[in-house]
C-alpha cells in the first residue's frame, strides 16, 4: 500500500506536497519521494525512509514549481531500496514523472511487451515503472506535439486496455500539467478537490485520501471514479472523462478495516463511520453467540481497532479501558520482514497497564489477524501482568488469503487462518476464545455509509480477485516473492538517473 499526492497550484507547491505526503505517511514508511516542474524543468528528491527524513531545506529550495507530485511507499513484494522510491520519471515523450499505488498483475508480460514491441527500457522491477512506460508509450501513440487533453485521455484509454490489476496514478507532464486515473475496478482509492487560491483561481489536489484534502484546505469534490481520468492544465484548468470500456466499482474493503485514517472519506463512505460499525455488528454476533458472557472490559489493539473496539464495549454495556500503550516511533508489523523481527517490534511497540488487566475478563478487539505473531504475543502479554481470561475479537473476517492488489499481504502459507478452523486459530494464539466479524455485517457496515456501492473487493477473505486474471500460477510467483527469507535477502536493481533530471536521492 502507498500514498500518492499531486497538486496544481498558483504558487510553489512543495511545501504543500511535504505536509501531504505527511499526513498520508501511515500508509508507507519505507520511502518517499517528490517531483516538482517549473518552466518546463523538473527537479526531483526521493529516498528511503519516512518524510521528515528524505526531504531537508536544501532540497526543498530546489523542488520549485507551481506543480508536482508526491510518494510514499512500503514495498508489495518484499523488494527496496533507493531504486524503488517513487515517483519514476522518463525523459521522452515531453518528460513524465509518475506515482502509483497499487500493484499490476500483468506486470512481467507488460515488461516483455514494453522490451520487445514498444522498444522502452525498463530499469527496476517495479510494477510501477512498468505503468509509467505504458502511459509513456501511449502518449507517443499520439503522435502530437503539444498534446490536448483528448490526447491525455486516449493514452489512459490505452493505458486501461493493456493493464490488468489494481492500480491508482498520478503523473506529472513537464509543460502540460498533472493527469490522475484509477483502474477500472476503483479497487485503489483516489479523490481530487479544490480551493480558491490567494493569488486568485482555483487550486487542485488529488491524494489517496480526504484527510489530505482537508488539512491543507482543499475542498472535496468527488473520488475520482472507477476507470476515469482527470487533467488539470498547467494553468489549473480541470478536465475529466471516463476512459474505460466496462467498469465496476469494487474498492478495497481492507482500507476500511485497517489501512485508512479514520477520518478520510472513500467512495462516500466515512471510514470512521464504518469502523463504529464493525464494533457494533461484532457485538451483536457476540451477544447472539455468548448472551451470558463474562467481559469485563474490551481493550482495543492500537491504533485501528479503537474506534470499532469502543462501538463494540458500548454495545455490550461493559467498560472500555485503554489498557495497551503504544511507542509511536515503531512502524505497522505485518509489513515486517521476519518472524523474529515482528516478535522484537510488537514488544517495543505495545506495553500493557497492569491494573486494567489483573484479575479481569479481558475482550482484546484488534481490526484484523493476519499471520496472528502480534495477536498471539499480546494475548502473552496479557496473562503476564495478571489477567484471567484474556478473550480475542477481530473486527474483521478470517484473512485466508494473500492480496495481489497493492497490499503486501503474507503468503498464504503465512497466513494462521487458512486451512485452518476458529477453534486452530484460538488455540494457536493462546485465547480463551476467539470470535471473528461475519462478512456480510463487515460489507454491511460500510455499505450503509453509501448504498451506491454495493460491492467490495474482499479477496483477502473469499480468494475471489475481481480483476479476475489471478492464476495459481501467479499466487505462486507472489509467494516466492514475498515470504520472509525473500525479504531478508531480495537484492534490487539501481536505477541510473535520466539525463535532465535534478535528483537528490543519497542522503545526508
Amino acid at each position: 500500500m502507498c500514498g500518492i499526492v499531486g497538486i496544481v497550484g498558483k504558487r510553489d507547491v512543495n511545501v504543500q506536497l511535504y505536509d501531504a505526503l505527511t499526513i498520508l505517511q501511515h500508509r508507507g514508511q519505507d520511502a518517499a519521494g517528490m517531483v516538482t516542474c517549473q518552466d518546463g524543468r523538473m527537479s526531483q528528491q526521493k529516498a528511503n525512509g519516512l518524510v521528515q527524513d528524505v526531504f531537508r531545506t536544501r532540497h526543498m529550495q530546489r523542488l520549485l514549481g507551481n506543480m508536482g507530485i508526491g510518494h510514499v511507499r512500503y514495498p508489495t513484494a518484499g523488494s527496496s531500496g533507493p531504486a524503488l522510491a517513487q515517483p519514476f520519471y522518463v525523459n521522452s515523450p515531453y518528460g513524465i514523472a509518475l506515482a502509483h499505488n497499487g500493484n499490476l498483475t500483468n506486470a512481467d508480460k507488460l515488461s516483455e511487451d514494453i522490451f520487445k514491441t514498444d522498444l522502452r527500457h525498463v530499469n527496476t522491477d517495479s510494477d510501477s515503472e512498468v505503468l509509467l512506460n505504458v502511459f509513456a508509450h501511449e502518449m507517443q501513440m499520439q503522435g502530437k506535439l503539444s498534446p490536448t487533453a483528448d490526447d491525455m485521455f486516449a493514452a489512459v484509454a490505452g493505458v486501461h486496455n493493456r493493464v490488468t490489476g489494481g492500480y491508482a496514478v498520478v503523473a506529472l507532464i513537464a509543460n502540460y500539467g498533472l493527469i490522475a486515473f484509477r483502474d477500472p475496478n476503483g479497487i485503489r482509492p483516489l479523490v481530487y478537490g479544490k480551493r480558491a487560491a490567494e493569488e486568485g483561481g482555483i487550486e487542485y489536489m488529488v491524494a489517496s485520501e480526504s484527510v489530505a484534502l482537508d488539512v491543507l484546505g482543499f475542498e472535496l469534490i468527488d473520488d475520482v471514479a472507477p476507470g476515469e481520468a482527470i487533467y488539470i492544465t498547467e494553468e489549473g484548468e480541470l478536465h475529466r472523462r471516463q476512459c474505460a470500456k466496462a467498469t465496476r466499482l469494487t474498492p478495497c474493503i481492507f482500507e476500511h478495516v485497517y489501512f485508512a485514517r479514520p477520518d478520510s472519506i472513500m467512495d462516500g463512505i466515512s471510514v470512521y463511520k464504518a469502523r463504529l460499525r464493525q464494533g457494533e455488528k461484532l457485538a451483536e454476533k457476540i451477544l447472539r453467540e455468548r448472551p451470558d458472557h463474562d467481559i469485563d472490559v474490551v481493550i482495543p489493539i492500537p491504533d485501528t481497532s479503537r474506534v470499532a473496539g469502543q462501538a463494540l464495549a458500548q454495545k455490550l454495556g461493559v467498560k472500555f479501558r485503554e489498557g495497551l500503550v503504544k511507542n509511536r516511533y515503531i512502524g505497522r508489523t505485518f509489513i515486517m520482514p521476519g518472524q523474529q523481527q515482528r516478535k522484537k517490534s510488537v514488544r517495543q511497540k505495545l506495553n500493557p497497564i497492569e491494573l486494567e488487566f489483573k484479575g479481569k475478563n479481558v475482550l482484546l478487539v484488534d481490526d484484523s489477524i493476519v499471520r496472528g505473531t502480534t495477536c498471539q504475543q499480546i494475548i502473552q502479554m496479557a496473562r503476564d501482568v495478571g489477567a484471567k481470561k484474556v478473550y480475542f475479537a477481530s473486527a474483521a473476517p478470517a484473512v485466508k488469503y494473500p492480496n495481489v492488489y497493492g497490499i503486501d499481504m503474507p503468503t498464504t502459507a503465512e497466513l494462521i487462518a487458512h486451512g485452518h478452523s476458529d477453534e486452530d486459530v484460538c488455540r494457536e494464539i493462546g485465547a480463551d476464545w476467539l470470535i471473528y466479524q461475519n462478512l456480510d455485517d463487515l460489507i454491511a457496515a460500510s455499505t450503509e455509509g453509501n448504498n451506491k456501492v454495493t460491492e467490495f473487493d474482499c479477496s483477502v477473505f473469499t480468494g475471489e480477485y475481481c480483476a479476475g486474471d489471478v492464476t495459481p500460477e501467479y499466487l505462486e510467483k507472489v509467494a516466492a516473492a514475498r515470504n520472509d527469507s525473500a525479504k531478508s535477502g531480495k537484492k534490487v536493481k539501481q536505477m541510473e538517473l535520466p539525463i535532465g533530471l535534478h535528483n537528490g536521492a543519497a542522503r545526508g
